[in-house]
């Protein structure tokens, strides 16, 4: 295992030299300390914390803050991982201004690397106003639980 920190352009050259990457969720110091001592690359807070945490039915019941609290007791136990915190239902969907606060205070104040967000053509101009703050995204295309 390479005990470097796992970052963006590190993930961007493993792509490109056809390495796979490994990503698993986490929603807890405790597994995500476990993940990252693994040598897993990147870590996820998924919105699935509802379903799965919560117990609620589906994922749109959680809220921005609570991704942030989850993202953060993550974030403080991976000293290699990635981490990546999922912008829940409606955090992100209603303006290009929302949606980058919301990626604002997933790093700031739940110290992710990154966020993640669903959508495809929809999302795009969202996404191209996330990251040209600098903010890096993981697109989410497919499976969309909050559509």
């Amino acid at each position: 295992m390479d005990p470097k920190r796992v970052t963006v352009p590190s993930l961007l050259a493993r792509k490109h030299s056809n390495n796979k990457i490994v990503s698993v969720t986490a929603y807890d110091y405790s597994m995500a300390k476990l993940i990252d001592q693994a040598g897993v690359d990147l870590i996820l807070v998924g919105d699935s914390l509802s379903t799965v945490v919560q117990g609620n039915d589906t994922t749109l019941p959680v809220t921005l803050e609570e991704m942030i609290y989850h993202t953060r007791c993550v974030a403080r136990a991976a000293s290699r991982a990635l981490v990546v915190g999922d912008l829940p239902f409606l955090s992100y969907q209603v303006s290009k201004e929302q949606a980058i606060q919301s990626a604002g205070r997933m790093l700031k104040e739940g110290g992710a690397a990154a966020v993640k967000l669903e959508g495809g053509l929809n999302a795009a101009e969202t996404i191209r106003a996330i990251t040209a703050l600098d903010i890096p995204v993981v697109g989410h295309v497919g499976l969309t639980p909050q559509s």
